[in-house]
């Protein structure tokens, strides 16, 4: 499905957006090739839009081995790939494998992972697993830009994205590495408010937690 009322004056709505990216030193989206990693539809909407409307058509990239159960990862995957589709985009779905996720995680902590607060270093475990893949696949694939729709989310904690994003830049860049990791809030300039207003005009299934069994008890 085409959604027209999405791909309609995107100009026209970026020509009132206040939103300026805050490139790394160097880095230039006319030349770069930027892979973005995606959590979910609703965390991609405005970013895709204002990636379109510049010109860049990202390479997408759903890496999201925490979501359980299974159905709610497809379903998850699912309205992204018919968001992206909107802009004739193509999303790329990483292996599944919820058990070396949580094997990852645990090694930040020796309390059970249960007993740790969403925002802790949990959390940030969580995003350098699925960041280490992305930035795997980004180095692999000749793209020069990682960045990701995590630091979209108003429960995040930007520096815990941005530490994690920079730890798997550097656990998968060689001596002579090209990647480069964007650490963009995604939230400015308006984007929070596009963010909203899509997920309802799209009619995209906007999720209560944020996807392993320990975000969602606590919700």
């Amino acid at each position: 499905m085409i959604y027209s009322h999405v791909m309609k004056n995107l100009s026209e709505h970026f020509d009132g957006c206040t939103f300026e990216p805050v490139l790394p030193e160097g880095c230039d989206l006319d030349k770069d090739r930027v892979l973005l990693h995606c959590c979910c539809g609703p965390c991609s909407t405005a970013i895709l839009e204002w990636l379109v409307s510049e010109g860049i058509r990202p390479g997408l990239f759903f890496s999201n081995s925490n979501i359980v159960p299974y159905e709610e990862y497809v379903k998850r995957r699912e309205e992204l790939v018919r968001y992206a589709s909107s802009f004739g985009l193509e999303v790329v779905d990483d292996e599944y494998d919820h058990e070396a996720w949580l094997d990852f995680v645990r090694r930040c902590s020796t309390e059970d992972l249960a007993s740790i607060p969403e925002r802790g270093p949990r959390c940030v475990s969580c995003f350098e697993f699925r960041l280490r893949r992305a930035a795997s696949f980004a180095a692999s694939h000749s793209y020069t830009i990682l960045t990701t729709t995590l630091a979209s989310s108003r429960w995040k904690v930007l520096s815990q994205v941005d530490e994690a994003g920079r730890r798997a830049v550097e656990a998968v860049n060689s001596p002579s590495g090209k990647l480069v990791w964007w650490g963009q809030n995604w939230r400015k300039g308006g984007l929070q408010e596009r963010r909203n207003e899509l997920i309802k005009s799209c009619n995209l299934y906007n999720q209560t937690w944020c996807g392993c069994e320990f975000s969602r008890r606590s919700t």
